[in-house]
């Protein structure tokens, strides 16, 4: 069977990460926004082509969470590595993406049958972390944009780290009650 066109958009995201980083790395912000908004254009478009045109995959399922996480991780990675971004922000936000990762390996190791859908604070936390990659890349000198961005590091992550209570309450009703899924995702 061929590969379907959303998945195949999810596949290209995965690939453009590495080019983002090796342009960024290089001080090409204009690129690596380019970049980048490629890449995030392309995440909105899988998902629609794959509910609209009822092409979802099981390998979609699981390819689209780890391109997201895969090109978030290495923007906050990298906006750290040039003291763009705090590292503090970025050890939060993967904080949480390992959290939520040892959460499935112990459902799977325990065979807890879980689902994983969005909930509204995973969503807003996504926002609020590709904002704060989007406003590093546009790296301005104006007046105000330092007090912004700071403001920006610190609800980023306020938000993470409620989402990743949030996955744990979850995770852990699932594990005690037994419960069918889990509400949070991202």
């Amino acid at each position: 069977m061929p590969i379907n066109l959303p998945n195949l958009l999810t596949i290209i995201r995965i690939l453009l990460t590495p080019l983002f980083v090796i342009v960024l790395l290089r001080d090409l912000f204009g690129p690596a926004l380019l970049i980048f908004t490629i890449a995030g254009i392309s995440d909105g478009l899988d998902g629609f082509i794959a509910r609209y045109f009822n092409q979802r995959t099981t390998l979609g399922a699981y390819l689209d969470p780890i391109a997201d996480k895969l090109l978030l991780v290495s923007a906050f990675v990298s906006l750290a590595i040039l003291k763009i971004v705090p590292s503090w922000v970025t050890v939060i936000v993967i904080s949480r993406d390992v959290l939520i990762v040892m959460g499935i390996a112990i459902f799977t190791i325990t065979e807890k049958p879980y689902k994983i859908k969005p909930s509204v604070v995973s969503k807003i936390t996504t926002v609020a972390q590709i904002a704060t990659i989007i406003l590093a890349l546009v790296h301005v000198n104006l007046a105000g944009y330092s007090v912004l961005m700071g403001v920006l590091f610190w609800v980023t992550a306020g938000l993470t780290t409620i989402s990743g209570l949030h996955y744990i309450y979850f995770g852990m009703n699932i594990l005690q009650n037994g419960s069918k899924k889990i509400k949070p995702s991202q």
